[in-house]
């Protein structure tokens, strides 16, 4: 007979989530394996995030008078908690009725597997456009591309045996983004980290592109520095560097042009191979919506390159010019026990 875990803390970690507490918190209670206890840690929220929250009696409501980030926010909620397994749900998922049970499933059947986490499904939690889709459709491919182990998790839908953090630490608080990255890098060694596909949970992505670009470019400042401490193989990568390469080249010989109409052919060859860059992904996207979104979709992931790569760049002057910037903590070296 396999062990299933009898005590699971979900720790939902939140900021102003008026928007979608409340349909996150009615996807948990409805688990087919109840959960233990169900922790809401209000990141000072300024919105009706915690009156949500207590409409729920059995929800425990953790609120910090000042907004410290997710980092903070999710180890908070473990110090609080008191199950055998912590469940990460994002305030902005709402998990399938089957993913808790699924996630210790292969807990219970993979011992050496510490850590399972999720996928997004295609299908949002509220429809809020094309932006979204783009979101969505490439956040899943990507995911599921990617199934089985990893060194990498994502812990907007998670589950971790508690036995984690006595091993290596919580997150770096330190971290506004990327801290999910970071903490894997120093897990990975000796925790195995399993990406499920039979986890899932519909998401309210971005839907307004220009705020999804800033987001993107401030997400990726992290990149650099974390990269530099990472001490194993490279953990999951949602974008191909082939395709980072040519958006860059596009952009990099664009003024070349300006010298000689001729030369304009060399962003053009650039873009073309940024388009046939993931042809799975390309594929998938056409099945699922057709090449009028398809072109919309190349569009906008262009998009999210450039601002990706110049994210890093600005993160790479940041992390040779500031001490201070990225992780507090060195990652946990391979093959310490």
């Amino acid at each position: 007979m396999v062990f299933v875990p009898a005590n699971v803390s979900v720790v939902i970690p939140a900021y102003n989530s008026e928007r979608t507490l409340r349909a996150c918190l009615s996807a948990v209670f409805a688990q087919s394996h109840p959960p233990h206890e169900v922790i809401v840690v209000d990141d000072a929220s300024t919105d009706r995030t915690q009156r949500i929250a207590r409409e729920f009696p059995a929800v425990v409501l953790l609120p910090n008078p000042v907004n410290r980030g997710p980092a903070a926010a999710r180890n908070q909620g473990i110090r609080a908690s008191r199950g055998e397994v912590v469940f990460f749900v994002d305030a902005d998922c709402a998990p399938a009725p089957d993913a808790l049970a699924n996630a210790l499933r292969v807990l219970a059947e993979t011992p050496d597997v510490d850590c399972v986490h999720g996928i997004y499904l295609t299908e949002p939690l509220f429809d809020d456009g094309p932006v979204e889709a783009y979101r969505l459709l490439h956040a899943h491919y990507w995911r599921i591309r990617n199934t089985g182990r990893v060194r990498t998790a994502i812990f907007a839908l998670c589950a971790v045996r508690r036995t984690v953090f006595d091993d290596v630490g919580g997150f770096d608080e330190n971290l506004r983004a990327s801290e999910d990255v970071e903490l894997s890098d120093r897990m990975a060694d000796r925790h195995g980290i399993w990406l499920s596909a039979e986890v899932t949970c519909r998401h309210d992505d971005d839907s307004r592109l220009w705020p999804m670009l800033r987001k993107q470019f401030g997400r990726s400042q992290l990149l650099v520095p974390v990269a530099v401490r990472e001490r194993g193989p490279a953990g999951l990568r949602a974008n191909r560097s082939s395709g980072v390469l040519a958006a860059a080249l596009a952009v990099g010989t664009l003024p070349a042009g300006l010298l000689a109409p001729a030369l304009f052919a060399l962003p053009a060859a650039a873009l073309l191979g940024f388009a046939v860059a993931d042809p799975g992904l390309a594929r998938f996207v056409l099945r699922r919506r057709g090449p009028a979104f398809l072109a919309f979709f190349l569009a906008t992931h262009l998009l999210v390159q450039l601002a990706i790569i110049a994210g890093a760049a600005v993160g790479g002057v940041r992390f040779l010019t500031d001490r201070d910037f990225g992780p507090s903590r060195p990652a946990a070296a391979r093959g310490d026990t």
